[in-house]
């Protein structure tokens, strides 16, 4: 709940901060859906995890303000609920020895700040569109083993998307696209399924990425920016 607030509030001061600009703003409501996600990894204590984190529907909310016609700069949060099927080796004293396998509800929060570029195409409704993606990833385990030392981790993340859109009318528009969203711990570690669930892996074989495909209803307010015509 302190994420969402926080976004609305920076979401706010941006706003706020540009509002004498007369420059223009979207309200951007994603939907869409990412696809399974193998990761693995194996621990400081030589523990080894492999799993796959389901492909679900996935949400989001952004708030874009438009620096030139074909820039803009984009406050976003993403949410994911799905299900992570575990295999693992480990020796921890807290489950059972026949116990190789098991499954935990996973929430995935996305908090990133991005760079979107659009290309307009001459006397048409559609245009391309492209984004740079760069932020925090909150892993939640909602189902955390006996034994967890933790059941949420924050790291860096970083994303992209690729896709077109349609100016419906100066106030509404829709982008459909391709994305990758990827979290990172560190240089050479990512995300892994731990024996309590979530945590810091040590090997690039650890680390997450999460393709998938969606869309985007735009509601525009402001004016945009147009070029000075010389006198």
């Amino acid at each position: 709940m302190k994420t969402i607030n926080l976004l609305f509030l920076l979401a706010v001061l941006l706003i706020s901060a540009k509002q004498s600009d007369a420059q223009q703003f979207r309200l951007n409501l994603y939907s869409g859906y990412n696809f399974d996600d193998d990761v693995e990894a194996v621990t400081n204590n030589y523990n080894y995890f492999n799993g796959t984190i389901k492909g679900n529907y996935q949400w989001g909310l952004g708030f874009e303000y438009i620096v030139k016609p074909t820039y803009g700069i984009e406050l976003l949060y993403y949410r994911m609920d799905t299900d992570v099927d575990v295999n693992y080796n480990t020796s921890n004293s807290n489950l059972p020895d026949s116990s190789k396998q098991t499954s935990f509800g996973l929430g995935s929060n996305f908090i990133m700040l991005a760079g979107n570029k659009y290309l307009p195409i001459p006397r048409s409704i559609v245009y391309g569109y492209g984004s740079l993606m760069a932020g925090l990833s909150i892993m939640t385990n909602k189902d955390p083993l006996p034994g967890a030392t933790e059941d949420s981790k924050t790291s860096f993340a970083w994303g992209g998307k690729l896709g077109f859109g349609f100016n419906f009318s100066k106030s509404v528009g829709l982008t459909i696209y391709g994305s990758v969203l990827s979290a990172v711990q560190n240089v050479d570690g990512g995300f892994y399924l731990g024996t309590g669930g979530v945590g810091a892996g040590l090997n690039s074989e650890s680390s997450m990425y999460q393709f998938g495909l969606g869309g985007a209803l735009v509601f525009k307010f402001g004016q945009s920016s147009k070029p000075k015509l010389k006198r």
